[in-house]
C-alpha cells in the first residue's frame, strides 16, 4: 500500500475530524444511529490516517502527497 495521502491530510483527519466526530457520537448518543454513523467515521478517519492511505483516493486516484507524485 503506497501513502497517499499528504502530513497535512493526515493530521487534519486524525487530530480534528475524528476527535470531533466522537464528541458529536457523545453528545447525540452513543447508541443512536446518527451516533453509530459518528463513530464509524470517527474510526475510518484515524484509520485511514494512521495509515497514511485512503482507500477512496485510490479508487479516485487522488495523491494529496506530493512525493508520490514525482
Amino acid at each position: 500500500m503506497e501513502r497517499n495521502m499528504s502530513d497535512l491530510d493526515r493530521l487534519i483527519r486524525g487530530v480534528l475530524i475524528a476527535p470531533v466526530a466522537v464528541a458529536l457520537a457523545w453528545i447525540v448518543g452513543w447508541t443512536t444511529v446518527a451516533g453509530i454513523v459518528l463513530l464509524v467515521v470517527a474510526f475510518v478517519m484515524l484509520g485511514t490516517a494512521l495509515l497514511g492511505f485512503c482507500p477512496l483516493y485510490a479508487l479516485l486516484r487522488i495523491h494529496t502527497n506530493a512525493r508520490a507524485q514525482a
